[in-house]
């Protein structure tokens, strides 16, 4: 009953907190609390075994009790039963004391147990977070440019504690990207699942298993040689795989088909399609600055030049005389000249963002953009994170916060949107992208009356060990986390023209977890505060 009722309590708090199931990779701080709830369930575990262990225990003391009984009693069955409390014990014994050893054995103490793991299964992670986590390995893989190797073995930047993955972990992901029809990545997974069996690692997977799969996605690739070459492999394995020998035939019959036209393209002087080396290209996508934007997720291709470093300053920043900052003025660092993007420091304390994170947390859901033929928000791939929306009567310090960003940037706060708060998860992200509404889109901020987004102030509440830089791709800018530290910017020249330079994006987290907060400051209630220009780009 201890047990039942500790799970029942468990599984209460399960339900309070999750009465939606939450997309736990979409944010770290959500799993954070898988941490605990999986310590707990251990512990209820080991609660089970130890009275398993007592009545085991009972059991075997009672069978070692009986045990030396039956030994003095069958080296003299007549004279020991002359004794007639003997008589008398052997008949309560058989008709009392093995019944209730019967009840004993029978007695399943696991049914408590197990209904309720069944039942708290359904607030752990499903198959679709178990599918997006993999993904995000796989966007770090291609974002920093990292073999499988080096993820199965753990060996990443900044790290804490050393992880491996196994066979069994490298089979699911090939298994995750081939269901997905991604057969780039399925072969570089399964590759990395037979690499770990040849070195003999041992797992339920075989590696029939494994060629099975990664024969035929090769042949998706068209590397038809390399088809036949691995299921060659897997029939000597297992001579009766009916499957792998009919795709066999298949293949050799395309093969020698692909043999002849490569004599027909020699005597026609064509060069012949070379075999492919087990390494394939990575399929193009979407998203056209996708390499430019990797570059810089990465540290390269910045175009931070000597000339363009000259122009960059730091120096204290009162505001414009705002009377909150004229005593304790902010320090104010350039970050890149054209267009102008500053950093301010220590905006925030450890205090202050414990505070916010805390507020957030219990509100965090899955972060959402606004689709721009329909306007109606919805979640997308290219934003992987969870976020919260915090008012100013939610806490004194939301209003505190409000009242600073007001002040050292000299707009109004009374027209811009909420504080969003942003926590990213695996590989968290968001592709490039624009604050701003642009032409095509003129009514994303219809609703709020407010006009569109002039300015953004990003406040990172977070140390990065690595990754989750915020990039600029049109004029290759990075810029790093730093916990306390926000970046400013204008989306919006003087004009109300979108700056189509400030497109940027969220890099994927490598190794931490990414802690943000911004404010969207609208045009509204700013004419007086920044004025137009006299031109279209002023």
């Amino acid at each position: 009953m201890k047990i039942l009722l500790g799970i029942v309590m468990l599984l209460t708090s399960v339900w309070h907190q999750w009465q939606v199931h939450a997309e736990f990779f979409t944010s770290i701080g959500q799993m954070t609390d898988l941490i605990y709830k999986e310590r707990d369930l251990v512990q209820s575990l080991k609660e089970y075994i130890r009275e398993e262990e007592e009545r085991l225990s009972k059991i075997k003391s009672w069978a070692s009790r009986i045990e030396e009984l039956t030994t003095r009693s069958t080296s003299d069955p007549e004279g020991y039963l002359a004794h007639p409390v003997n008589a008398y014990k052997l008949v309560k014994r058989l008709n009392t004391d093995w019944l209730s050893l019967e009840n004993m054995v029978l007695q399943d103490s696991t049914k408590g147990f197990i209904a309720n793991l069944t039942l708290q299964r359904e607030f752990f992670p499903n198959e679709e977070d178990e599918t997006g986590a993999a993904k995000a390995l796989m966007r770090l893989q291609d974002t920093y440019r990292l073999d499988p190797d080096v993820i199965a073995r753990g060996v990443l930047p900044g790290t804490k504690y050393v992880s491996s993955l196994s066979v069994d972990d490298c089979f699911g992901m090939g298994k995750i990207a081939y269901n997905d029809g991604d057969y780039y990545h399925t072969v570089l997974w399964m590759q990395e699942a037979l690499k770990l069996l040849d070195e003999g690692e041992e797992s339920t997977i075989s590696k029939v298993d494994v060629l099975d799969y990664l024969s035929y996605t090769v042949f998706q690739l068209g590397d038809i040689h390399r088809a036949v070459e691995l299921t060659r492999r897997l029939l000597v394995l297992d001579s009766s795989h009916d499957r792998a020998g009919t795709n066999l035939r298949y293949f050799e019959r395309l093969l020698e088909k692909q043999r002849s036209e490569e004599k027909i393209n020699t005597t026609t002087d064509k060069e012949p399609p070379t075999p492919n080396s087990g390494v394939y290209a990575r399929p193009l996508d979407y998203l056209p600055e996708r390499d430019t934007y990797e570059a810089l997720c990465r540290g390269e291709g910045i175009r931070m030049t000597p000339r363009r470093q000259k122009r960059l300053f730091c120096r204290y920043h009162d505001g414009y005389r705002n009377p909150l900052l004229i005593l304790s003025p902010i320090k104010e660092e350039d970050e890149w000249d054209s267009p102008s993007i500053v950093r301010y420091l220590d905006v925030l304390s450890n205090d202050e963002i414990e505070k916010i994170k805390q507020l957030a947390k219990p509100r965090l859901a899955r972060a959402t953009v606004r689709d721009p033929k329909t306007g109606v928000l919805t979640t997308a791939n290219y934003r992987v994170s969870q976020s919260a929306w915090l008012e100013e009567y939610d806490d004194p310090v939301i209003a505190r916060v409000n009242r600073r960003m007001q002040a050292i940037t000299g707009l109004t706060v009374d027209t811009a949107e909420l504080l969003q708060v942003a926590n990213y998860g695996m590989g968290g992200q968001y592709e490039p992208h624009f604050d701003f509404s642009r032409k095509e889109e003129p009514d994303v901020f219809k609703r709020l009356g407010t006009g569109n987004r002039v300015a953004t102030f990003l406040n990172y509440m977070s140390d990065v060990q690595a990754g989750g830089a915020t990039v600029f791709p049109d004029f290759g800018a990075a810029v790093w986390p730093r916990k306390g530290t926000a970046v400013f910017w204008y989306n919006l020249f003087r004009s109300g023209e979108g700056d189509y330079r400030t497109r940027h994006a969220a890099c994927p987290v490598l190794v931490g977890s990414k802690w943000v907060s911004n404010k969207w400051f609208h045009e509204r209630g700013q004419e007086f505060l920044r004025p137009c220009g006299l031109t279209e780009v002023d």
